[in-house]
């Protein structure tokens, strides 16, 4: 999901308008839907775009996200898939948000090249494989999910407490886990691409006039939303949130 600024009008409640117009490449791709099916994704991942009215200031993020979903546009029209499996919408007030920023600093998939390094994937790209192991009801059968998943695993810490906060290792994680009944790559260039494809369409980048280095501009949020049932809270989506 995205939302888009128009720039500003002034003070006072956001307002959201729905751009049906705008498409995701990424979602488009026939190669990449082939995956996503294979993965056991296909089906389960969409992507919004919104435009609203006002300059958004990070400090307003409780304001902001509080607003976009109870926005009568947004309300209405924001996709949510169900427990079921069905897309549904909200349909109701959304009376709490938690919201954190979700890091967005990385502009190169040479941030992976490290699996490349020490053995993870091997020069042709293929996956090393490893003795089945399981995360919770995920099998892990290969040293790449090792490496997502596994703390104790003797190349967990290739990537940072900081790494993996990043938009773009999130994105590359969740390809990999896939879904329920995801068949798992032998080759990790299947993700790889995968996840440039999406972080390109999802994130914005812009150069520096002066220094002429390219920087992302885009704020990324991890949302959980909830409404209030005879006084009982209850979450009714997760999401992330992409603001340009």
């Amino acid at each position: 999901m995205s939302a888009e600024g128009e720039g500003g009008r002034g003070a006072g409640r956001f307002v959201f308008r729905a751009l049906p117009q705008k498409t995701f490449s990424c979602l488009q791709d026939r190669d990449i839907a082939d995956r996503l099916l294979k993965w056991s994704m296909q089906g389960r991942i969409t992507a919004q775009a919104f435009c609203f009215d006002q300059q958004f200031k990070p400090y307003q993020k409780d304001e902001f996200l509080l607003a976009f979903f109870n926005d009568q546009s947004v309300n209405s029209g924001l996709k949510l898939l169900s427990s079921s499996g069905r897309w549904t919408t909200l349909g109701s007030k959304v009376t709490k948000i938690e919201a954190t920023v979700v890091p967005c600093t990385q502009i190169s998939m040479s941030f992976f090249d490290r699996l490349y390094s020490e053995g993870i994937v091997r020069e042709t790209g293929t996956i090393a494989k490893c003795y089945d192991d399981y995360y919770d009801d995920i099998l892990i059968s290969d040293q790449l999910r090792k490496v997502l998943l596994l703390e104790d695993s003797d190349h967990y810490d290739l990537f940072s407490q900081l790494d993996r906060e990043e938009f773009l290792f999130c994105l590359f994680k969740h390809f990999c886990i896939g879904g329920a009944l995801c068949q798992f790559e032998d080759v990790v260039d299947p993700y790889l691409e995968t996840t440039k494809a999406f972080y390109k369409d999802l994130v914005s980048v812009q150069k520096n006039p002066e220094t002429k280095e390219i920087h992302t501009i885009s704020t990324v949020f991890r949302v959980s939303a909830y409404v209030s049932i005879n006084n009982f809270l209850y979450g009714i989506l997760r999401a992330v949130i992409y603001v340009t």
